[in-house]
């Protein structure tokens, strides 16, 4: 028999709810995604390390879950909140185990009004919440207080690499290092089908280590947290920037180039997570249908007054910055994820434009 939950806002908003996963308490910040496919790759993406995540759509876990489809190697979100969880998985393709396996280490509440949630998010922003099946509302209340705000909270540390590591050809025509500040399986995959071999390097590494095998260019990655939190990774980032080569940055590490090219960053009143965002390309005047998962921004005050500073893409929805590119280095990065392929594959050809970036550089 299922025990009953609950999902408690800071702010005080109470939702109801009946568990599926363990019994037990999870802190977060409480956000939503508005994709209908994609769990997987959702809960496994460690750019949601430290949030619970509210899925929009009225029902998860219908088609299962399948190894290759994981971003890294655990569930990286802090708890599910659902309106309708499916015990029973199907698809065509064999191989696959239940939603409902794949998350019985986790805290997860179902039966919970989302529509009702989802709209007091996005009115009222993204806030701290517990869910529990265990507490009191008046011990719930006590954890809310002692929980950090997302503002300020360094994230990388928890999720990156411990030790370097090599994916691709060891004569793939080109060599990456990448700064690993939580990144996903998906971004490294395009990295290897474009040609390159990719040295991934703990979000603590020094320039002079990560520049240590004369790459080709620099990958900045995805990651969890507040991007200002991370002083060191900006100043390293500096340094990659002022080394000349090819450097490309995705969603954290779009930020990180943003903040060490003096630009700031800010907290979203709710963040951009789903997968059909539009952008405008504004250097080719297309229009791209993206997956995207950010709940900070870039200014775009800051991007109009930098004088080395180009505006590349941008949200359509609410004008914020989406993409930037350095006028006297070769590098540029984008807010959303190329990588992910919802159905439209509209902005994979960034992945060929750092390969470009890189053939200019070689010497012929």
């Amino acid at each position: 028999m299922s025990s009953k939950a609950f999902v408690l806002l800071a702010d005080g908003t109470y939702f109801e709810g009946v568990s599926v996963g363990i019994d037990g308490t999870s802190v977060g910040e409480i956000c939503f995604n508005t994709g209908m496919t994609g769990y997987q790759e959702i809960f496994t993406d460690p750019s949601y390390k430290g949030q619970i995540m509210v899925i929009a759509t009225a029902h998860v876990g219908n088609y299962g879950v399948a190894p290759e489809e994981n971003e890294s190697t655990d569930v990286q979100i802090a708890g599910l909140v659902c309106r309708n969880f499916s015990e029973l998985a199907s698809r065509v393709r064999g191989g696959h185990r239940s939603l409902s396996d794949f998350m019985k280490s986790s805290v997860v509440v179902s039966e919970v009004d989302t529509r009702a949630l989802v709209q007091h998010i996005r009115d009222f922003g993204a806030q701290n919440a517990v869910i529990t099946t265990e507490l009191s509302l008046e011990d719930a209340q006590r954890r809310l207080q002692e929980a950090p705000d997302m503002e300020g909270l360094e994230l990388c540390s928890v999720v990156s690499t411990k030790e370097p590591y090599t994916v691709g050809a060891p004569d793939a025509a080109f060599h990456v290092a990448a700064l690993d500040l939580g990144v996903k399986r998906n971004i490294l995959r395009n990295l290897v089908r474009v040609g390159c071999k990719v040295t991934v390097y703990p979000y603590n590494t020094p320039f002079s280590v990560l520049s240590s095998e004369q790459p080709d260019g620099f990958f900045l990655s995805n990651g969890p947290g507040d991007p200002a939190a991370s002083p060191a990774v900006i100043e390293v980032v500096r340094e990659v920037l002022a080394s000349g080569k090819p450097t490309f940055g995705i969603c954290l590490g779009h930020q990180m180039i943003a903040l060490a090219s003096g630009l700031t960053t800010y907290k979203m009143h709710n963040g951009h997570r789903g997968i059909n965002h539009p952008v405008k390309n504004l250097r080719s005047g297309k229009g791209e249908i993206t997956s995207q998962n950010h709940g900070f921004a870039v200014s775009m005050d800051d991007v109009a007054a930098a004088p080395n500073v180009e505006l590349t893409h941008v949200h359509l929805n609410d004008g914020t910055v989406a993409g930037i590119r350095r006028t006297d280095v070769p590098a540029f990065s984008v807010q959303y994820h190329p990588e992910a392929s919802p159905g439209p594959h509209d902005a994979q050809y960034l992945f060929d434009e750092f390969v470009a970036l890189m053939n200019q550089q070689i010497p012929a």
